[in-house]
């Protein structure tokens, strides 16, 4: 499908009128949505509710969405556009009223109709597009994008399952299906004009064409097409509306009429079946041949569809001189995932535009930028080259053709040093040859960049050492930062209130000024201090009341809220948080309770359904927290729960009542982390590693304000190579207690030998995550966290320096920075 509009006369979308904001105008319309459009009345389901609501505060961001659409199509307009696999943009209800400025209007409308705005945004579903913290980072970009009036396009896919649905049982992580998309999502909108055509499969056929030049032609067989469904993000309260336009994979055709028609329905179908496949599901597991095809069709799904789209809207702007894309032009690839939009572009431009090689390699490495958010290995991906010569032929072609030109250049600089050739190559020889996604990247960008400082200098020195020697211009860092609307305005409405009445609300537009809050941590501002303190009580009630709720588990809410909530993984090593529980455990069970300060253990995330170490983890978390909870000489003094299903609503509840942040991971593994930046701002205390953004979080807040532990990242390589667990254990009477009751079966005394795995790996030298040479450290650590918790004044003065040394924090500040440095954007967008 091709577009109905000229591409030679440029588009700009003609103005619509403004709707009003008052409470009478927002009730009549959420009335008509509910009546007319929905066909339900008061006292229907509250989910009929949060849609009449939603439609009735989309209409009103479409004035602002068109204005700003008019803007940014401008001829000679910059934009760039955000390419990445995942937007975990949470709800975007209560965003919205929160940008739009609208509350309060909003709920007076409600209050007429007998209607509750908390509990109509509560229907609202967590939307499935995205895992963990490369997806949230993802969605904070557009946030700031928007409000900082920076004409940016997202790019992604929409998925009609999310990671999965998350439960318990005996202990056990159950998935369940995500469906979020069930009940529809009234805040898209279907542009099914603007829908392009992806290719798979088939083969390549070379030509000479009329004017004697070589072509490549590209003989597809499994098409696929990509329909567009656009999203509005809105900016804070400056009129601007920027665009996330997520990719739905179809058929072609809708069925094969010779095979229907011949009886064979089944194989009719099946291709339009294998097509939606595509975007059906966040995250395929791809532990099978299976699993990793889908993958790669996903990527290049959105990849292709994405570039032709940027295509399209340049050339619909009356643009035909490509001499001057780049010039209009910026791609952010966010991690390895879209990074074929490289290779993508130089077939669209040579053999779509007829360019020379040359002239289009000069083009597509102006355009494209990379953003890494990994130092794992293996966390880098590689595809083997016989899946990309079977569903991308043309694209491996193209890489081939990269990478040989590279190569030579390469040999220029270091003559006759195979081995650097070897190391640098896109293609990876071994058993199984692969393409190198991360190579390809940086081969194709001007500008890579890392999303911390540590991880940036990290990545110079080990990881792309020698891409860095060859281009070290290329290279730079943009440490990560969170939306403070969404991450302290929006979930901790109490701290909001507080911050404002004393330094007016311009912090939410510039989190820099949270520093005037240093001022009155002085002993001469007690009521602040007690004020502080309330809120975050308030808070924690919240949170205690969530865990009842999802856990079953009683938390106090004046004891130490001890928050680990992050995806589940060996190097983030909640393990090493577990190990601290058992160990209090032991002491209450020994009697050695001085100086005890009462403590609530909250853990929270997913596992991967195939990381089955992972999976065992959260199982021995469960079984741990079973036994201490129902121990009747605990008294109070130490409970554990594990929070099922962790997303962005349910830490919107946990940011804002968490008094201690755990960043406990292996040093020189966490790129940077955003958990956190939201514990921070909202004035938790850090216990981590000196690793990531932790490092910059610490020389922000100060190092008496942070709680660092463990071996920094130079210590823990030179560690490797002679790493014994067991040293520690024999050396260690409180980690040889804790290894005696984990080896005795003491928390699984019906399921024996259920966590020898999770034990092996602990005691074993080759254990990469170092989790027991880092245990005495933390629990030194932990035990000058409980005597602060003692002193609940200084303890106060802590959080409140924490929150205000967060400004560096916003992704407003990240936004900047890689505007600045890197897309040169002109901001625009609608004007107030």
């Amino acid at each position: 499908m091709t577009s109905q509009f000229s591409t030679h006369v440029p588009y700009v979308p003609v103005p619509l009128d403004p709707l009003p904001n008052d409470a009478e105008s927002l009730g009549s319309d959420f009335q008509r949505y509910l009546s007319y459009h929905l066909g339900r009345f008061q006292g229907c389901p509250p989910v009929y509710l949060y849609q009449a609501l939603a439609y009735t505060l989309r209409d009103r961001l479409t004035v602002d969405w068109r204005a700003t659409w008019g803007d940014y199509l401008q001829p000679g307009k910059r934009r760039a556009y955000y390419m990445s696999l995942e937007f975990l943009i949470g709800r975007s209800l209560s965003n919205n009223l929160l940008n739009m400025g609208v509350g309060d209007a909003t709920q007076q409308a409600l209050l007429n109709y007998c209607a509750d705005l908390e509990e109509v945004v509560s229907e609202e579903p967590d939307a499935g597009l995205g895992n963990g913290g490369l997806g949230r980072l993802a969605a904070c970009f557009m946030d700031s994008c928007a409000s900082l009036r920076l004409p940016v396009i997202g790019y992604g896919i929409r998925y009609e399952y999310g990671m999965f649905r998350q439960r318990i049982e005996q202990g056990y992580q159950v998935e369940d299906p995500d469906h979020w998309l069930r009940d529809g999502h009234p805040w898209e909108v279907e542009r099914a004009e603007y829908t392009q055509r992806v290719q798979f499969g088939g083969y390549t056929e070379h030509y000479i064409d009329a004017n004697g030049t070589r072509r490549v032609r590209w003989n597809s067989k499994d098409d696929v097409l990509a329909i567009p469904f656009d999203m509005p993000i809105s900016g804070y309260q400056n009129n601007t509306v920027n665009t996330l336009r997520l990719w739905k994979a179809t058929a072609t055709d809708e069925f094969n009429l010779d095979e229907f028609n011949a009886g064979s329905y089944s194989e009719a179908v099946e291709a339009k079946n294998h097509a939606e496949h595509i975007s059906m599901v966040l995250y395929p597991n791809d532990s099978s041949e299976n699993g990793k095809e889908l993958r790669l069709r996903q990527q290049y799904f959105l990849a292709s569809a994405s570039i032709k789209d940027a295509v399209r809207l340049w050339e619909r702007q009356g643009n035909s001189d490509y001499s001057l894309f780049a010039a209009d032009n910026v791609f952010q690839m966010n991690d390895t995932h879209p990074t074929v939009a490289v290779a993508e572009l130089m077939r669209i431009l040579v053999d779509k535009k007829g360019m020379g090689w040359d002239e289009a390699w000069a083009i597509t490495t102006k355009c494209m930028a990379y953003t890494n958010h990994t130092l794992l290995p293996e966390a880098l991906e590689r595809w083997p080259l016989h899946l990309f010569e079977k569903l991308l032929p043309r694209i491996l072609e193209i890489i081939y053709e990269i990478n040989a030109r590279f190569l030579r250049e390469v040999s220029m600089k270091w003559p006759g040093d195979t081995e650097r050739q070897r190391r640098m190559s896109i293609i990876e020889e071994g058993n199984v040859k692969q393409v190198r996604m991360a190579w390809l990247a940086i081969v194709g960008s001007f500008s890579i960049n890392g999303v911390a400082a540590l991880h940036s200098q990290l990545l110079v020195d080990g990881l792309f050492h020698d891409f860095y020697e060859l281009w070290p211009d290329k290279f730079n860092n943009k440490t990560n930062g969170v939306t403070p609307r969404r991450w302290v305005a929006h979930a901790n409405p109490g701290m909001t209130a507080l911050i404002s009445s004393k330094i007016g609300n311009g912090w939410i537009a510039d989190l820099s000024e949270l520093q005037r809050l240093k001022s009155l941590t002085t002993k001469s501002n007690d009521d602040f201090f007690a004020d502080w303190q309330a809120v975050k009580f308030a808070n924690k009630q919240r949170l205690a009341k969530l865990v009842l709720q999802e856990c079953g588990v009683e938390f106090d809410p004046s004891a130490l809220f001890d928050v680990q909530v992050k995806r589940i993984h060996e190097y983030k090593r909640q393990l090493l948080n577990l190990l601290h529980v058992i160990h209090l455990y032991r002491r209450i069970k020994l009697g050695r309770v001085e100086n005890w300060a009462n403590r609530c253990v909250l853990i929270g995330g997913k596992a991967a359904p195939g990381y089955v170490i992972a999976k065992r983890i959260i199982k021995l978390i469960n079984s741990v927290a079973d036994m201490v909870n129902n121990d009747p000489e605990v008294d109070g003094k130490l409970k554990v729960a594990f929070l099922p299903n962790y997303r962005v609503s349910s830490m919107e509840i946990i940011a804002p009542a968490a008094n201690l942040s755990e960043q406990i991971s292996t040093a020189g593994k966490e790129a940077s982390g955003t958990g956190n930046m939201k514990f921070m701002m909202n004035g938790a205390l850090t216990i981590g590693t000196y690793d990531g953004a932790n490092i910059e979080i610490l020389e922000a807040a100060g190092e008496e304000n942070f709680f660092l532990f463990g071996l920094r990242a130079d210590e823990v390589d030179a560690l490797r190579h002679d790493y014994r667990p067991w040293t520690y254990v024999e050396q260690d009477e409180d980690l040889r207690g804790v290894i005696d009751w984990l080896r005795s079966g003491h928390f699984n005394p019906c399921e024996p030998g259920i966590f020898d795995m999770v034990l092996d790996g602990l005691l074993s030298p080759h254990d990469p995550w170092m989790t027991l040479a880092d245990f005495r450290s933390y629990v030194d650590a932990q035990e000058r966290v409980s005597q602060a918790w003692q002193d609940q004044t200084h303890w106060t003065r802590m959080s409140i320096l924490n929150t205000a040394s967060s400004g560096f924090f916003s992704t407003d500040r990240t936004m900047l920075e890689y505007n600045r440095d890197i897309w040169k954007l002109v901001p625009g967008g609608a004007v107030e």
